[in-house]
């Protein structure tokens, strides 16, 4: 099995479903990163984690990939059960908002 392979499966196990009350004390750190909902979390943290610079950097200038902004803050501060599916890709906490619920 490729490494990217392994990396790719171990995402795959560790993709976790969490509310935002689990996610805002990476807020301190700065290390919440928001991505777009059409985006496949494990392949977004595959790219972060073999520093693909060339994807990671188009997804961040189409604005795929963000830090989240004062009001979604807000608004999930106001919703602290709001569901996002998250994975580390050190040093960052990839989050991305559940619709389905």
């Amino acid at each position: 099995m490729t490494e990217s392979m392994n990396v790719r499966n171990k995402f795959e196990k560790d993709l976790a479903e969490v509310t935002w009350r689990d996610l805002r004390f990476h807020l301190q750190k700065d290390a919440i990163i928001i991505v777009a909902e059409d985006l496949d979390l494990v392949d977004v943290a595959v790219a972060v984690a073999s520093d693909d610079k060339e994807q990671v950097s188009m997804w961040i200038a189409v604005g795929k990939l963000s830090k989240p902004d004062q009001e979604q803050i807000d608004q999930w501060e106001a919703q602290q059960d709001k569901p996002f599916r998250m994975l580390i890709a050190q040093p960052y906490i990839l989050s991305q908002v559940v619709t389905h619920a």
